[in-house]
């Protein structure tokens, strides 16, 4: 496949944290003029059988996907998988287990958004706007206090209430990055070190984190994506090739509303880099 290719590899359904159905999704896509899809939803595999079918119907190639949440000392980062079985029983199970401590951390963030807001229905106004019950996220809570008044934006409420240090904050263990690329292998696919330019990391540490990931058998690192500038492409197409990692590209597309990018607008990858989907059948 051509390295100019339209492929947008990391975006979010109602099933996770984002507000389209995967159908809508998969029509989206095509209407931008998207090659080459995948849906990567948050540590949940539920809309890929919605998605594959609307994109068989529509003639979208579709890729497989998912977004596992890894923790990496105090801070969350993001693994994607591309091209995974789906009804994967082991996969299945990890995703399952990694979501089971969620509705507590949830009830421990609305806790403190209530002290902290005077908002006393956090939890069920995020609740309801969770397209999954079973997987309420910060951005569920931010959409609730855009509606109830409290901030101007989704943005707004997550740099003042939902990033770590600040007081709706709550840390949650997650999965390990040798478990979260261990799954992703064992269903079939291949690991993608997603948005790397949101992390707060130190140069070294960013450094160790890329040559764990690679000695552990991550193939692709996300070069454009939604939240990276220019810059940040040009830096990460730079440790592309240092490392030895396929480059991705991905809007991170949520909603209509909220993203900063929607899907297949992003340029196209820098010139020279070896694309992931190349990998991917």
């Amino acid at each position: 496949m051509p390295e100019s290719l339209n492929a947008d590899l990391h975006c979010h359904s109602l099933v996770s944290d984002g507000t389209l159905a995967p159908a809508a999704l998969a029509r989206r896509a095509r209407d931008n003029g998207v090659q080459l899809w995948a849906l990567t939803d948050h540590d949940e595999l539920g809309g890929l059988r919605e998605a594959a079918s609307a994109c068989a119907d529509i003639g979208l190639r579709f890729v497989t996907g998912v977004e596992i949440s890894v923790s990496v000392g105090e801070q969350t980062v993001h693994v994607v998988g591309l091209g995974i079985d789906p009804e994967h029983a082991g996969l299945l199970r990890e995703l399952r287990a990694l979501s089971a401590g969620r509705d507590a951390r949830a009830r421990r963030m609305a806790e403190s958004l209530r002290e902290h807001t005077g908002v006393d229905d956090a939890y069920a106004g995020a609740s309801r706007l969770a397209g999954n019950p079973a997987l309420i996220s910060r951005t569920h809570f931010a959409r609730h206090l855009v509606e109830r008044g409290v901030c101007g934006s989704t943005a707004e409420v997550f740099s003042r209430y939902l990033t770590p240090g600040k007081p709706g904050y709550v840390e949650h263990a997650w999965a390990s990055l040798e478990q979260a690329v261990a799954w992703i292998h064992g269903a079939g696919g291949v690991a993608v070190l997603a948005h790397p330019g949101r992390y707060r990391f130190t140069p070294p540490q960013e450094h160790a984190l890329l040559g764990r990931f690679r000695d552990l058998g991550g193939a692709g690192i996300e070069v454009v994506t939604g939240s990276h500038s220019a810059a940040d492409w040009r830096k990460y197409a730079g440790i592309a090739r240092e490392f030895g990692l396929r480059a991705s590209r991905g809007s991170d597309f949520h909603s209509p509303r909220e993203s900063r990018c929607d899907l297949g607008r992003l340029p196209a990858l820098p010139q020279g880099l070896s694309p992931i989907w190349d990998l991917l059948h």
